[in-house]
């Protein structure tokens, strides 16, 4: 059963994921804050990047969403592939394009995505959690 610590930054937690850049398939590592009161389990997103990422990860724009909060106005949703190698987690989410990094963050993982990982201050992938109990 794979588990990792989720690190805080300047007391915030924090997780990193990573993105692959669509020409050259780097691997860039993005650091997000992970926020639980940001957005909720029906958002028609998980998280909360830089829209030049979504463009430079091969984003397919999908919807606009409305926001509220931290950033207010209509933004548009890329589907992007996220994957967190540590926990062996790969799948393709609805990013929210904003302008620019959130403060020192890379970004913002919002409820729907945490939801999906048993957290506190560690990460288990959901398909594992019955492994856990």
């Amino acid at each position: 059963m794979t588990g990792i610590v989720w690190p805080l930054d300047g007391g915030r937690p924090v997780m990193e994921l990573v993105l692959i850049i669509e020409q050259t398939l780097q691997r860039v590592t993005r650091k997000l804050l992970a926020d639980t009161g940001a957005g909720s389990l029906q958002a028609p997103f998980h998280l909360l990047l830089d829209e030049d990422d979504c463009l430079l990860c091969g984003g397919t724009p999908s919807h606009s969403v409305s926001l509220g909060g931290a950033y207010t106005g209509s933004f548009l949703s890329y589907s992007i592939d996220v994957e967190i190698p540590a926990l062996g987690f790969a799948d393709n989410l609805h990013a929210v394009g904003i302008s620019g990094p959130v403060g020192v963050f890379d970004g913002i993982a919002c409820f729907r995505f945490l939801n999906r990982f048993t957290y506190g201050n560690f990460g288990v992938c959901a398909s594992q959690k019955s492994v856990i109990s």
